[in-house]
């Protein structure tokens, strides 16, 4: 390395420290407000699942094109090639269960 660069090391550690703090309360726009994450659908989709769909897991989860509902699909553990899978639906905002059902072939 050159001797006539040496500082533009220090000084690119300087500006990334500094928009690491100026930062660091935005908000992330890949997580708007007022939706609850996707990770967070498929762990309630599988927790508000009936008894007898214990052992099942989230294979898929997806957002409605309205942007109102989480639609999770969730398989048997070993996985069935989605002969047992469920489909969940929660709202998006708050989690809350909208309806349990088949895939649609």
């Amino acid at each position: 390395m050159s001797r006539r660069y040496w500082l533009l090391y220090p000084a690119w550690i300087a500006v990334c420290a500094v928009l690491f703090l100026a930062l660091r309360g935005a908000d992330d726009p890949s997580r708007p407000r007022g939706r609850i994450l996707s990770n967070d659908a498929g762990a309630i989709a599988v927790r508000l699942l009936p008894h007898q769909y214990r052992g099942y897991e989230t294979v898929h989860v997806a957002l409605s094109d309205d942007h109102k509902r989480w639609v999770v699909l969730c398989d048997a553990v070993p996985h069935t090639a989605l002969q047992r899978a469920v489909v969940v639906e929660l709202d998006a905002r708050n989690g809350k269960l909208l309806t349990i059902r088949k895939p649609v072939n």
